[in-house]
């Protein structure tokens, strides 16, 4: 997914550059280039922001019922 989103800021990049005046280019290069690309990030990092919460989740949950019954080790979430 990266390197499609490198791809398209290389191509708004350099339509920004072409552009008749300083301001068509910061909007061109706002409008075309990042708000898509920051929305694109947003929706396809959706997934993975839940993965993350739910690993953290079951982590707590782990350190709560290991506590309850008296272990001492805790586990993280990168942990595997």
């Amino acid at each position: 997914m990266y390197i499609i989103v490198i791809g398209w800021l290389y191509v708004t990049v350099l339509m920004a550059l072409t552009e008749s005046s300083v301001v068509a280019g910061i909007l061109s290069l706002t409008f075309y280039g990042l708000l898509p690309t920051a929305l694109l990030i947003w929706l396809f990092g959706g997934p993975t922001r839940r993965r993350a919460a739910r690993m953290a989740r079951q982590a707590n949950e782990t350190n709560a019922a290991n506590a309850a019954n008296g272990f001492r080790e805790t586990k993280q979430p990168h942990d595997r």
